[in-house]
């Protein structure tokens, strides 16, 4: 072990240690380094922002109560992943809301619609920022770009949670069959089952064509270019326009509904109109990324008070293949534009546009 290394564990014993008998601020210094990992790790296992965020606090008020309880026998970051494991599966035990109001324009498209509702959220790019450096791993499948793709997070969200626990774990993280055997009170021969059953059904939806993830990254600012200009033809209903930016078989999806519209003529169509295009001035929209794409916060014109403003409404996502947009995964959720460290409103009078 190199002197930085045993440095590293000798702080890590104290701080252990010292939050055992009740010290706070040496708690939080031992599971800091490990906040955002776990962070993004629920999202993987429950589709949601929101929901990573509660399933990360109870991790963390789990590992605090029961702290004494680890005995060393792996590491401290194995321990708060078998704990945040375990809350995520327990969630989705537990999951069961209400659906979200549909939309009266959307209504008749849901009732119609034969998909699958699946629970998902878009997440900031400038968290994902935030996560340790990859170390190369060859047994993990995905690299992170594609880990994090709202096509395999959908995708994932239909296993079975121990499934898609086992297929995160160890296809994305890199973690042994016999690591998971332990970590899920299981067998290896339990873990590689499940494991090869999940990956037969993510071949399934490759096969499908619900689930591509060799899509060709463009640069940040041509990116944004590109946002700007489908924010250009959508807000003017220009449909020539809006169809050169899209590829052939473009995919438009809008989670946790259960709607799905492929391909270029199909999702022209719709977001040319709806809304309605007497409505398109009554939106604007803000450049961020998620999910390492193009991304706009949108904002409706609604009454605040006693004067109009422009309040967060959603999320588009636009994932990029080359030079055009190859999906779009539309969020109706007013609390995500906050999420992404933007405003809950703007002035009428902005003209708040990607740049």
């Amino acid at each position: 072990m190199s002197f930085d290394a045993s440095a590293q564990a000798s702080a890590a014993e104290a701080a252990a240690t010292a939050a055992s008998a009740g010290d706070h601020d040496a708690f939080r210094r031992l599971t800091d380094p490990y906040t955002r990992e776990l962070h993004v790790h629920c999202y993987r296992m429950l589709g949601s922002f929101h929901d990573a965020e509660d399933a990360v606090q109870e991790t963390l008020l789990r590992a605090w109560r029961h702290l004494g309880s680890f005995e060393g026998r792996s590491s401290f970051r194995a321990w708060l992943y078998r704990i945040a494991t375990n809350v995520c599966l327990t969630a989705r035990a537990r999951a069961g809301a209400a659906p979200p109001p549909v939309p009266a324009v959307l209504a008749e498209a849901v009732r119609a619609s034969s998909e699958p509702g699946i629970h998902l959220s878009p997440y900031p790019d400038a968290l994902l920022d935030e996560l340790p450096a990859t170390t190369g791993n060859p047994v993990a499948v995905y690299d992170l770009r594609e880990s994090v793709q709202l096509a395999f997070l959908a995708a994932i969200q239909l296993l079975p949670p121990r499934q898609r626990a086992v297929l995160i774990l160890h296809d994305v993280l890199g973690w042994s069959a016999a690591e998971l055997a332990e970590l899920l009170d299981s067998t290896t021969a339990s873990v590689n089952s499940a494991l090869n059953r999940a990956r037969a059904t993510m071949r399934q939806q490759r096969a499908a064509g619900r689930l591509q993830l060799d899509r060709a990254a463009l640069p940040d600012d041509a990116a944004q270019a590109l946002a700007r200009r489908y924010v250009e033809a959508w807000q003017s209903a220009d449909v020539a326009k809006l169809a050169g930016l899209l590829k052939s078989d473009v995919v438009m999806t809008m989670p946790p509904l259960p709607m799905r519209y492929n391909g270029c003529e199909a999702v022209t169509q719709f977001l040319t109109t709806v809304p309605v295009h007497g409505e398109r001035e009554r939106f604007r929209f803000l450049p961020t990324r998620a999910n390492r794409q193009p991304a706009l916060a949108v904002y409706r014109l609604g009454t605040d008070g006693d004067h109009q403003t422009y309040q967060a409404w959603g999320m588009f996502v636009l994932t990029v293949d080359g030079d055009a947009v190859a999906e779009i995964t539309a969020f109706i959720d007013p609390t995500l534009p906050p999420a992404f460290g933007l405003p809950t409103k703007l002035e009428e009078g902005s003209s708040a546009t990607p740049r």
